[in-house]
């Protein structure tokens, strides 16, 4: 696989290394807002928990011990087991009571005795209340059918809600109490979590102007609402929960897992807090006065169309008209509450339709909420304006009608084959999805579309005109610096370079008639991105795909836990029940009392040994944010000989025992030059171990990370994976492609030394390619001979991705993934693999 490295590696260098990317120093500078802190007894330690279910004589309760709570969760949480399940589980709990002797009675009878053990948990507890209503007005015959019906509205008190999440102690290092300015070391302005931004601190002064609040801690409510179908064979039953989350909290503690987001009912939201301070619990411990206020929506277009109270085609957030949306954005006036109502004032409601795309009929809902304004909140939508939107549903099906005015339709269909062909031809890479019949398949997801990104422009390039080529990767530039986690100005200003330039370059589309024009409203959303970022902080805190990730635990798996029968009632239930189990066993741990495995409570002699080895390639590593590392795998390989010569012989590299004596004199003899005769000046007789894999730690808070921003990768050096050949010459940094991971001990330092055996790729060219904007790379030597070189594992900084530079021509049938990496002799070193590599990469 290879990898991005120093070349040479010097101590200096390596050092450097380890803390790049997104750890320049910055300065923060915090609002003068005072906060009213209620402390205990005058000390600056928080005030004792008291466990609202604990008992003086047990701790576990409402659970009878260890065991009980253990049994429940396994079963209601992790196999979501159904009740007949779990009468099978407790008959085979009371069979093997009675085999040992023990005839006492088990916890619960039924599944019913066990539901209602959970129910009466009072941690996290905030239940939902359903109220149902339906059309009072004149009906009759000819009546639609929504006149008649029954409908249910589901809700729960949103104050006691957030109370539970600023109640969560998990969220002590990821919870910003002030509004702040952020500065990195040259005094550029940084844009990153909400609180960063100028919303918040607006809404701060705000706050504190008013005698009544000044003091409190302002808690943005972030809330989001997302249709979803849970079943499409049954009638496509479809559900629309609201989502609300603390705008306190880090963009990498909102994208992580827990109770960060959670459901909630939001038009009866109550108005408590948001006058009067509120007291709450900080996930610090402390009690705070706090004032909530409305923070940014998020929502796809369809649902801000609803909310916004606009016109179809229309934007909610400013006036341009839908035949024109982006022909002077820069000054087209931004909606607002107070000109809506002067406009229905003014004009007929056919004027104020047809004129300016406002519907009388529908009123905002947060035109009654102090400090909120529907037309500012409504925050980017990174999922479904860029992703989805931009990217797969205008530019891949732009590009593809092209080709059909272009060389008609069978001519057309060979072309789109190839670039199938050439995107299911990808080399394989830890976390990449491959498309194996490349991107023509039904059902498309984000995840599918974040994925094509990644490897879409080099299959097109040389079958479209390079105009499109560069009007593609224009964009992806512009996507990707706006999927950052932290966002600089300077960053920002390049966004808005990059945004003029795909604005210039998609007039392709229209010049060789694939569209007669291009005003589309998720398209028209771009630039407003630029005043977004700024006001709310990196959008990648604020996307769409953190509700639709929650849709599974909140919708769809308790969906298919019902009995499909009025399953609402159920579905609402459940909620309750996991979000209980889930705040009742946060306090066990941060008690101590989930110490090692259930047995090993009742024995302690009795070990868990949990394997360090990982089942996925890529993903989020737990833990506060560190520098960046790289270590071997926890077991090493058996089969491979741990002599020298003989592993030479093994893996079939001559040049292996004279590559390790000399990085051995090298170590040793920092300042020398290597002699000719290094075999005569080294003695090496030790053993060496082989590993297949190395497991990298960096920080990339813009990645599927940990709650602190960290983000683990495996790179692999597997005979039966297939490696691929990456850039050089970037930014100081070279590519290697690792045909051996091992260690050895330095028998004069007695250290064990990890290392990587790897061959290298030089640059094929001084500058980007003119087209994709990527960096290209050709493997040293010959087809034939690559020299190899052997380097200590820490100068790796993370592993890197090969695209095959494809030409002009449709590629042979026998090329495919795993082999991809041999037949050609040019690679593009892919930027879009990550947002980390992309940083990485970014000049």
């Amino acid at each position: 696989m290879p990898i991005i490295a120093h070349f040479p590696p010097t101590q200096n260098e390596i050092q450097d290394l380890t803390s790049r990317p997104n750890t320049t120093p910055s300065l923060t500078v915090c609002t003068v807002m005072p906060q009213i802190i209620w402390l205990y007894v005058n000390s600056l330690q928080p005030p004792p928990y008291s466990a609202p279910d604990a008992t003086e004589i047990n701790s576990w309760h409402p659970f009878e011990d260890r065991l009980a709570f253990d049994w429940a969760h396994y079963h209601f949480i992790e196999l979501q087991s159904s009740a007949r399940k779990i009468n099978k589980g407790l008959d085979l709990w009371l069979a093997a009571k009675l085999k040992a002797g023990d005839n006492s009675p088990l916890p619960w009878s039924l599944p019913d005795d066990m539901y209602d053990t959970i129910d009466s948990i009072q941690e996290g507890a905030a239940p939902f209340t359903t109220i149902e209503f339906k059309y009072s007005g004149p009906v009759d015959d000819s009546s639609p059918k929504w006149m008649t019906q029954t409908y249910e509205l589901c809700s729960r008190d949103s104050c006691k809600l957030l109370q539970n999440q600023l109640a969560t102690t998990d969220f002590a290092n990821q919870f910003d109490y002030k509004p702040y300015r952020q500065f990195d070391h040259q005094g550029d302005r940084v844009w990153s979590n909400l609180m960063s931004a100028e919303w918040a601190w607006n809404e701060a002064d705000t706050v504190a102007q008013d005698p009544r609040t000044h003091g409190s801690m302002l808690v943005p409510v972030i809330s989001g609402s997302d249709k979803t179908t849970v079943s499409v064979a049954t009638g496509h039953q479809e559900y629309h929960p609201v989502y609300q989350s603390p705008g306190n909290l880090t963009n990498t503690a909102r994208r992580g897992h827990g109770n960060s987001v959670l459901p909630v009912a939001f038009l009866p939201i109550p108005k408590k807090g948001m006058t009067v301070p509120d007291i709450v619990r900080c996930p610090d411990g402390h009690f705070r006065r706090v004032i909530y206020s409305l923070g940014p929506y998020i929502a796809d277009y369809p649902e801000q169309v609803w909310i916004a109270g606009i016109v179809q085609g229309w934007c909610p957030k400013c006036e341009a008209r839908p035949d024109n949306l982006d022909g002077d954005y820069k000054k087209t006036r931004r909606r607002r509450h107070e000109r809506t109502d002067i406009i229905i004032q003014c004009f007929d409601p056919g004027t104020v339709w047809d004129k300016y795309g406002i519907r009388t009929d529908v009123v905002p809902f947060t035109h009654g909420f102090p400090r909120a304004d529907i037309h500012v909140l409504l925050s980017p939508d990174l999922l479904h304006q860029l992703i989805k939107g931009t990217f797969k549903d205008h530019l891949v099906t732009w590009v593809n009608k092209f080709l059909h005015i272009r060389y008609g339709e069978t001519r057309a269909l060979e072309r789109i084959h190839d670039i199938d062909r050439r995107i299911s031809a990808v080399p394989a890479y830890a976390g990449l999805r491959r498309f194996s019949e490349g991107r023509n398949f039904e059902q498309w997801t984000g995840d599918d579309s974040k994925a094509l990104m990644k490897v879409y422009i080099t299959a097109i390039a040389g079958h479209v005109p390079p105009e499109m080529v560069q009007c593609i990767a224009a964009f992806m530039e512009l996507c990707f610096i706006f999927r950052r986690n932290v966002i600089s100005g300077t960053a920002l200003s390049t966004a808005q370079g990059l945004l003029d330039r795909f604005h210039m370059l998609r007039q392709v589309f229209i010049d060789k008639g694939v569209r007669t024009s291009i005003s589309l409203p998720r398209q028209h959303a771009l630039p407003h991105y630029i005043t977004s970022i700024p006001l709310f902080g990196s959008p990648n805190g604020l996307c769409s795909s953190i509700t639709e990730s929650k849709h599974i635990k909140a919708v769809k798996e308790p969906w298919r836990r019902s009995s499909r029968f009025r399953a609402l009632v159920q579905m609402l239930r459940t909620i309750v029940r996991l979000e209980k189990l889930a705040a009742l066993r946060r306090r066990f741990l941060r008690e101590r009392l989930l110490i090692g495995t259930t047995a090993s409570t009742y024995f302690a002699d009795l070990n868990d040994s949990v394997s360090d080895e990982r089942l996925n390639d890529v993903g989020p590593e737990d833990g506060p944010p560190t520098l960046s590392s790289i270590s071997l795998a926890a077991t090493p390989e058996r089969r491979y000989p741990n002599r020298l010569h003989k592993l030479a012989v093994y893996i079939k590299e001559p040049e292996f025992p004279s590559a390790l004596k000399t990085f051995i004199y090298t170590r040793r003899h920092p300042n020398r030059e290597v002699p000719d005769d290094v075999d005569v000046h080294v003695h090496f007789t030790g053993k060496i171990l082989v590993f297949h894999s190395a497991i990298a730690r960096i920080y990339a808070p813009s990645d599927l990370c940990g709650a602190g921003g960290m983000y683990c990768q495996r790179i692999r050096c597997n005979p039966s994976w297939y490696g691929h050949p990456a850039q050089a010459g970037m930014l100081g940094m070279h590519i290697a492609r690792i045909h051996l991971l091992f260690s050895f001990v330095d028998e004069d330092a007695g250290e064990t030394i990890p290392c990587a055996l790897v061959s290298w790729y030089l640059p094929a060219s001084d500058e980007r390619d003119p087209d994709t904007g990527m960096w290209s790379v050709k493997p040293e030597g010959t087809r034939i001979y690559h020299p190899v070189q052997i380097i200590p594992l820490k100068s790796v900084a993370r592993g890197a991705h090969l695209l095959p530079k494809y030409g002009v021509g449709m590629i042979p049938e026998y090329i495919t993934h795993t082999n991809a990496l041999d037949e050609f002799e040019i690679y593009f070193v892919n930027p879009y693999i990550d947002h980390h590599c992309h940083e990485f990469l970014s000049d």
